[in-house]
């Protein structure tokens, strides 16, 4: 089968993941299929070419004594709860890894003209010298109004007439419906598409004659996902991803998402009412749903339900979701059969997620404990 899914790089913003589980849907949707699919621990994945990162380290009043790379190291480990860091490690956007493959995807699309360096009329803020855009806005790095007008060399991909930035085929979905709006949405971008940035930290492009420019970090989440990949020898690596985020990074994606015999695609998963815990924690009350039951239910099924409801999950929703996960866990085999997990493996390497509400199938599915870290045990036989 060979696929791996691999969560899209998350923002390495100031929170916990105890503090904001939503943060963790593509992680955990990510950990439980790869247990069912057999695949051992792999990375969580971390976007760390951030504005937002250059702006707190650079306010950080320790900025002098602490460097960027171990701040941002930091912050990725308070983000997992003490003795629950992730089984397969942690791989950020910048890692040397990822960056080799970078330069070595953009060097060769360089070769073959599908990419260029080419002088192009961009702002820079008369303050700081980041790049606005290639019209004057304010600055985002600063907040300073005023910039000046400067042509400069920069990596870009001139997108054919008629070239698709997002297709049915990028959608790891089996027999789903394609979210039209979502190939819409995708599609309203540039016909120029600049991929070179201003940021303090990211894959540097001083390599390819590029000098204080970095590969726009929408492009470096897509070789971070192939990297991980690479690591664990799979040529079909899935991104878990909401589709606000596939919109926002896809056209930058678009000739990032092939090496060599390695195609990645995306898996959207919708979002989870966490905020609403005083309702759900009434709920487990009336239904007598033991703690690990609910952990189980918040961690592992919803995120799962999140890739089948790619809408987004409503609170009014949970009631019925709650009372159906809890008659599949009491009914749940003490052994599953080897053919239901051998047939839901299947779907779930085909990106079928219509089990996800088929009772027999779930009750092969469900792991003996909680997530933690955010990979969980799954069912025996699953290993």
């Amino acid at each position: 089968m060979n696929v791996l899914y691999i969560n899209g790089p998350v923002q390495n913003g100031p929170f916990t993941l105890t503090e904001q589980p939503g943060k963790a849907v593509g992680i955990r949707t990510a950990d439980a299929l790869n247990t069912l699919l057999g695949v051992g621990p792999t990375p969580h994945l971390w976007n760390t070419a951030t504005l937002a990162g250059d702006l707190r380290h650079r306010n950080a009043s320790d900025r002098e004594t602490v460097g960027r790379q171990e701040r941002e190291e930091r912050a990725i480990a308070a983000k997992y709860r003490a003795g629950e860091a992730p089984a397969g490690g942690t791989l950020t956007d910048s890692a040397p890894a990822v960056a080799a493959l970078a330069l070595e995807m953009t060097g060769r699309l360089l070769q073959e003209g599908v990419l260029a360096v080419v002088p192009v009329a961009v702002h820079l803020c008369t303050r700081c010298d980041h790049m606005t855009g290639t019209g004057a806005h304010d600055c985002r790095a600063c907040g300073h109004q005023g910039s000046r007008s400067l042509t400069r060399r920069l990596l870009v991909w001139d997108r054919p007439p008629g070239t698709p930035v997002l297709a049915r085929d990028d959608l790891h979905a089996r027999r789903a419906k394609p979210p039209g709006h979502l190939l819409t949405v995708a599609q309203n971008v540039p016909q120029r598409l600049i991929l070179s940035r201003t940021r303090d930290r990211g894959i540097s492009l001083a390599p390819l004659g590029l000098d204080g420019l970095v590969l726009d970090p929408r492009a470096g989440v897509h070789i971070a996902v192939l990297a991980a990949a690479v690591l664990h020898g799979a040529e079909r690596p899935v991104m878990t991803l909401t589709e606000n985020a596939a919109a926002n990074v896809a056209a930058y994606g678009t000739v990032f998402r092939r090496h060599h015999g390695t195609r990645l695609r995306y898996a959207v998963h919708g979002r989870i009412p966490y905020d609403d815990t005083a309702s759900l924690q009434r709920l487990c009350e009336v239904h007598r749903v033991s703690p690990v039951q609910r952990e189980l239910f918040l961690a592992w099924f919803l995120p799962l339900c999140s890739l089948h409801i790619r809408s987004g999950i409503r609170a009014v929703q949970l009631p019925a979701l709650l009372k159906f996960w809890r008659r599949v866990h009491l009914a749940r085999p003490d052994t599953p059969g080897s053919d239901g997990l051998s047939e839901l493996r299947h779907r779930v390497a085909a990106g079928d997620m219509r089990w996800v509400m088929d009772a027999t199938a779930l009750s092969c599915a469900i792991p003996d404990h909680p997530a933690t870290d955010g990979f969980a045990k799954g069912p025996e036989g699953a290993t």
